[in-house]
């Protein structure tokens, strides 16, 4: 890995730090906020280079339609749903999270 792709990469891992508990974000809102609109894809390849054990909270990163993007039935996907769901995220029967009331918008009050 480039040192460039390295800074990108921690880059976004610094903006989805700030994503606070009981919030989501979708990799393209994570793009826009660290200064790469239209880079969702790029959010994906970061998150999957995170280091082991890390303390990122990249749980709380899902696609636009508001659902889990991991396959369905793997243990990643399990897991990811039960950290949300432990903040106080809720899925609808379709699987997906409303983002209307769940989505992280910085500088927001909070209203839930």
């Amino acid at each position: 890995m480039t040192e460039h792709e390295s800074d990108i990469n921690h880059r976004i891992w610094q903006v989805i730090t700030l994503i606070p508990s009981g919030k989501i974000a979708t990799y393209g809102d994570v793009a826009r906020h660290a200064g790469m609109p239209g880079a969702a894809r790029r959010v994906g390849r970061a998150l999957r280079l995170l280091p082991e054990g890390t303390r990122v909270p990249w749980h709380r990163v899902i696609n636009a339609q508001g659902r889990i993007s991991l396959p369905d039935g793997s243990s990643s996907q399990y897991i990811q749903r039960q950290r949300l769901e432990a903040e106080g995220i809720v899925f609808r029967g379709n699987k997906n999270v409303d983002l209307k009331r769940f989505r992280w918008r910085p500088g927001e009050i909070d209203k839930n």
